[in-house]
């Protein structure tokens, strides 16, 4: 058993990335379920309630550990990381930004905090302010990209011989493949969106689904709103519209609110669908459990 695995209590280092509106209670607890570590993706959730009924959904359908995602961000961050302590939650990820504040928020509570860091700077600077683990995250995964990003590949070693603190590694990883090659590069766990988001328990669309189903390595493309943050998305028509805009208004012309539209309605035109480059080895929908088994298996010698 690896560090990250008794540290979260599960049965195998497998962490499910934060999906946003497309992380259901039903997916995250058959992560769990499967013996991997589920996560809520209430990173830029403003309703507590909602949280609330979102972890006591989760926690009737499971009794195995699960967290939930939160970004520094997000100006309620304070109020929903008290709901994830009133709720028993062991362990959360977080994103963008300073960890420090959460960490001495949660820590006296027994909250485990794995942040994630695209660059060898912020692990150092994160574990500097407390965190518990790393999510070394690479330029290959889906969704909020900088404009140097550096791949998995070369990130996730530097990191682990940069920190002290355990290292999963994030980005481009989807199969057993993957899995074991994260742990030769030194992380001691994996973090996996875009393979989730291809599973029967996922509430994506079947176009999302299908959309990554059909995807090349060389298909997704990043698109954003300034050169600062970019997205790795699918290459929708909207996505290459985005990306021939010059001046970014169109991009700043479609409100946040329409994800619910494209990710969960199959609306193509109202939003950009992020996935990461490991969807050229996705061919074809399965269960979690079945996606989990598969990519902690031996494999071939």
């Amino acid at each position: 058993m690896t560090v990250i695995a008794q540290m979260l209590g599960t049965k195998y280092p497998v962490i499910q990335g934060a999906m946003g509106v497309i992380c259901n209670p039903e997916m995250v607890a058959a992560v769990s379920q499967a013996g991997g570590f589920g996560v809520l993706g209430s990173a830029f959730q403003d309703d507590a309630e909602e949280l609330r009924r979102q972890i006591e959904q989760v926690r009737a359908l499971t009794d195995k550990p699960f967290g939930a995602n939160l970004t520094v961000l997000n100006p309620r961050c304070a109020e929903m990381a008290q709901v994830m302590v009133e709720m028993g939650l062991k362990a959360i990820t977080t994103s963008a930004g300073d960890p420090g504040p959460l960490v001495e928020q949660l820590r006296p509570h027994g909250v485990k905090v794995l942040h994630v860091c695209p660059s060898v700077g912020k692990a150092v600077k994160a574990q500097a302010a407390g965190v518990d683990a790393v999510i070394a995250e690479g330029g290959e995964s889906g969704g909020i990209q900088g404009p140097d990003a550096v791949s998995t590949m070369v990130l996730v070693p530097a990191v682990a011989d940069a920190v002290s603190l355990p290292v999963v590694a994030a980005g481009g990883i989807g199969d057993s493949r993957g899995y074991r090659a994260a742990l030769a590069l030194g992380a001691q766990g994996v973090q996996v969106g875009t393979r989730f988001i291809a599973s029967t328990e996922c509430i994506a669309h079947q176009s999302y689904k299908e959309g990554i189903c059909r995807a090349r390595t060389d298909d997704t493309i990043l698109v954003g709103r300034t050169g600062r943050i970019l997205v790795r998305v699918l290459p929708t028509d909207l996505a290459r519209r985005i990306r021939q805009d010059q001046s970014g208004e169109l991009a700043a012309s479609i409100p946040r609110q329409n994800i619910g539209k494209a990710w969960l309605h199959g609306d193509l035109e109202a939003y950009t669908l992020a996935a990461g480059q490991v969807a050229g080895l996705v061919r074809e929908v399965k269960t979690v459990r079945e996606i989990i088994e598969e990519m902690v298996s031996p494999g071939e010698a």
